[in-house]
């Protein structure tokens, strides 16, 4: 992920949309979320609302104690056209890339 625009007026609630930007298989990709279910401290479902392919991300979080919360990340889509093709590949490439992102997020938080 390289940078991440509002497209709507804050705060985040249903119907934001947001625009992303970020570089995979060496080519930059923009796309608009729009948030479809957000439970704050608990889910957060984003759909793509315009981008190279249909897409949903969803965030939950769960506390495990006092200091420590589960977050898990799980990405759905469907490629279309050429794309399919490649679907494997891509699918690996993501995890790896939401690996890196995570692994970021983690050490800002920390």
């Amino acid at each position: 992920m390289d940078s991440a625009e509002w497209q709507t007026p804050k705060p985040l609630q249903v119907g934001s949309r947001i625009a992303f930007k970020a570089h995979f298989l060496r080519r930059e990709l923009a796309y608009i979320y729009e948030i479809a279910e957000f439970i704050p401290g608990q889910k957060l479902i984003m759909r793509t609302a315009d981008g190279p392919f249909p897409m949903e991300t969803i965030y939950t979080w769960e506390a495990i104690d006092d200091n420590s919360t589960r977050m898990t990340l799980r990405n759905k889509g469907n490629p279309t056209g050429f794309s399919k093709i490649f679907a494997p590949l891509i699918s690996s490439m993501m995890k790896r890339a939401n690996k890196k992102d995570l692994k970021k997020i983690k050490a800002i938080l920390e």
